[in-house]
């Protein structure tokens, strides 16, 4: 029996700084692209900046409102990934954004992670008051697909975009 993971959703503070930096030095190492693109816009060494852009509190520029959470795992006191809630969406992210963007730390995937987070993201669109949620994965990426299809998303269609082909599930929040 896999055990569940002891994860919450807590919102960046002061006192997860060191918290914060492990988790993108660690990522960073990887070379891999980190998503979602929200935590990774300014540079998390300049903390106070960091902290005081990371939300997007009005639109601007094509950008909505939005809400970051970091994902603790509360056994072991790390950070093992992020979540950004777009509170509506655009022409553009209807397309092929979505109102959830979430990312995982290579090393730590695979761990029950991504549906843990996406459980409690959903509850938290659901104090947003976004009841319908749409999420969008590329068509290769089966993990965010079988994650997305746990929490009861449904697939609406697959669009072309630039030559990348999009997966967009709605799900309904209740």
């Amino acid at each position: 029996m896999v055990k569940k993971p002891n994860l919450k959703l807590v919102k960046l503070t002061l006192e997860y700084r060191n918290h914060l930096i492990e988790m993108l030095e660690k990522w960073n190492q990887t070379e891999e692209k980190i998503i979602p693109r929200s935590i990774s816009r300014f540079d998390y060494r300049n903390f106070n900046h960091y902290l005081k852009n990371l939300e997007i509190k009005e639109a601007e520029a094509g950008y909505v409102p939005d809400s970051v959470y970091f994902a603790l795992d509360t056994t072991r006191n790390i950070f093992v990934g992020a979540v950004n809630i777009r509170h509506y969406l655009t022409e553009k992210l209807l397309l092929n954004g979505g109102h959830i963007g979430y990312g995982i730390v290579p090393s730590e995937r695979r761990k029950g992670y991504g549906a843990k987070m996406l459980e409690l993201t959903l509850l938290e669109c659901k104090k947003l008051n976004i009841r319908r949620v749409l999420q969008v994965c590329y068509k290769d990426n089966i993990a965010s697909q079988k994650t997305i299809i746990k929490a009861g998303g449904i697939l609406e269609n697959e669009v072309n975009v630039d030559g990348v082909i999009y997966q967009r599930y709605w799900t309904n929040v209740k």
